[in-house]
């Protein structure tokens, strides 16, 4: 951790003692391509202990469901979350769910949303995956449609959203040939920015690393609550 990261995560800190007695935002967590949920686990853990929220995780068929099912169903499960305010997490094909959700079915409560390592305007490492054979199947319906096409264009949505982009190149990225730098080993950061979007922060984690990263738990809380990311040491969540 850099000193810059370092002094971001003091100062978010700070405010821990605080944050535990606001009234708490309720959080739906959107997992990435191939996963279940349980490998956020240390993210909801913080957000709801360090950062006084209430972590929901919405598990999905990432491969055998196409995107507008997926966004119907996550839909429904949003809705049927209680709380006056709501918010969105979703790391990687997640948060690409997570907008074109909000997108197509907004939700009327105030919240925002944060992106982690989100391929919103297309996904190269996704491209080289879909050349090989089976691939395509490999991928599953939802990232090929939500990816494969190039992603999103731009971002009209009524909700803020906040983008984390990794850049520690560990992973997949090793061996695929021209993903763009700097990248977190799957998505290049290039990658996750979106015309539209409210801010985007650039973090030294890889793509599954960011799930375990206290700097970007602190990061996503801050932009829950203030609508921007941390960069002065006298910003508190």
């Amino acid at each position: 951790m850099n000193r810059r990261h370092f002094l971001f995560a003091s100062a978010l800190a700070s405010a821990r003692p605080a944050v535990a007695q606001l009234p708490a935002d309720q959080v739906v967590i959107v997992h990435g391509l191939w996963m279940t949920g349980a490998e956020n686990g240390w993210l909801r853990s913080r957000l709801r202990d360090e950062y006084g929220f209430d972590p929901h995780q919405y598990s999905y068929p990432t491969v055998q469901l196409g995107l507008e099912d997926n966004m119907r169903r996550l839909r429904d499960f949003i809705a049927a979350v209680p709380g006056d305010r709501l918010h969105v997490v979703g790391h990687s094909l997640g948060g690409l769910l997570a907008l074109h959700t909000s997108l197509r079915y907004p939700d009327p409560r105030p919240g925002r949303v944060v992106c982690l390592g989100s391929p919103l305007r297309g996904s190269a490492a996704a491209r080289a995956v879909a050349s090989l054979p089976f691939g395509l199947d490999i991928l599953g319906a939802t990232m090929r449609e939500a990816v494969l096409n190039g992603g999103l264009a731009e971002y009209r949505g009524s909700r803020e959203v906040g983008v984390i982009a990794g850049t520690m190149g560990l992973g997949l990225g090793a061996v695929i040939e021209n993903l763009p730098t700097p990248n977190d080993g799957t998505v290049a950061v290039e990658e996750t920015r979106l015309p539209g979007i409210r801010d985007h922060l650039e973090v030294d984690v890889s793509h599954t690393g960011m799930l375990l990263s206290a700097l970007v738990a602190s990061q996503t809380a801050f932009f829950l609550r203030h609508g921007h990311f941390a960069r002065a040491t006298g910003e508190t969540a």
